[in-house]
C-alpha cells in the first residue's frame, strides 16, 4: 500500500501550479486557436488567465494525490473548447492548437530551471527559506515537465494524440479515430494506473525514467 509523503514544498508548487501553470498551459491553447480563427475558447470566456474559468475540480484533486502519493504527477483542468472546422490550416491547425499546450509547461519548466540555477550558482541557498523557495522551484519545474510528458501521450483525450491525428492518413484517422476517442480514457487509466511490473504501471514503468532524466538536464542535477 503506497504511503502519502507529504512534503511542505511539493503542496506549495502543487498550488502555485493550479493558479499558474493549468491557466497558462489552458490559455495556449485558446490563444493559438484564436490566432488560427477559431474564437469558441474567446466566446466561452477562456481567453484568459483567470484560473477560476480553467481549474477542474477533479482533476486538481488528481494532481493534489499524485503529489502526495509521490512519482508522477498527474492532473487536468477543464479542456478548452475548439471547434476544428473554423482553425485555417488543416489538419496541421489542430496540432499546433493542441501542442501549444504542453509547449507551455515545457517554457514554463525551463524557465524555472533557469531561475533554480541562478540561485545555485550564485550561492544564495545560504538559509532555510532560500532552500525552501529553491526546493518549491525544482518540484515546480517537476510538475510542469511531468505534464509535458503526460499531455503528449498519443492517447485521446489527451493533446498528444490530435497531434497524432494530424500526422496520419486522414482514411486512417477516420477509421480509428472514433474508436480511440471511446476508449482512450480507459485504456489511460489501465497504462497509467494499473501495477504491473515491481507494482508500477507500465506509463510508470516508462514515463518516470524520461521524466527524472529530463528534469536532471533542465536543472543540472
Amino acid at each position: 500500500m503506497l504511503g502519502l509523503q507529504i512534503h511542505p514544498e511539493t503542496l506549495v508548487a502543487v498550488a502555485i501550479f493550479l493558479l499558474v501553470g493549468f491557466p497558462v498551459h489552458e490559455f495556449s491553447h485558446a490563444l493559438v486557436a484564436y490566432r488560427l480563427g477559431d474564437g469558441t475558447a474567446k466566446m466561452f470566456g477562456r481567453l484568459t488567465l483567470n484560473p477560476i474559468v480553467h481549474l477542474d475540480p477533479v482533476g486538481s484533486l488528481v494532481l493534489v494525490g499524485s503529489a502526495l502519493i509521490g512519482g508522477f504527477f498527474i492532473g487536468w483542468a477543464k479542456p478548452t473548447p475548439v471547434n476544428p472546422s473554423m482553425l485555417r490550416g488543416g489538419r496541421r491547425a489542430e496540432a499546433w492548437v493542441a501542442a501549444a499546450g504542453p509547449v507551455s509547461n515545457l517554457g514554463m519548466a525551463v524557465l524555472a530551471a533557469l531561475a533554480l540555477r541562478a540561485i545555485v550558482a550564485l550561492d544564495l541557498v545560504s538559509s532555510d527559506a532560500v532552500l525552501f523557495v529553491a526546493r518549491v522551484i525544482f518540484f515546480f519545474v517537476y510538475i510542469n515537465v511531468a505534464l509535458f510528458i503526460f499531455n503528449l501521450i498519443p492517447i485521446p483525450p489527451l493533446d498528444g494524440s490530435k497531434v497524432m491525428f494530424s500526422l496520419m492518413n486522414p482514411r486512417t484517422v477516420w477509421q480509428i479515430r472514433p474508436k480511440l476517442e471511446q476508449w482512450g480514457f480507459l485504456v489511460l487509466i489501465v497504462v497509467m494506473f494499473v501495477p504491473v511490473i515491481n507494482g508500477v504501471s507500465i506509463g510508470g514503468q516508462v514515463l518516470i525514467p524520461v521524466l527524472d532524466g529530463f528534469v536532471s538536464v533542465l536543472v543540472g542535477v
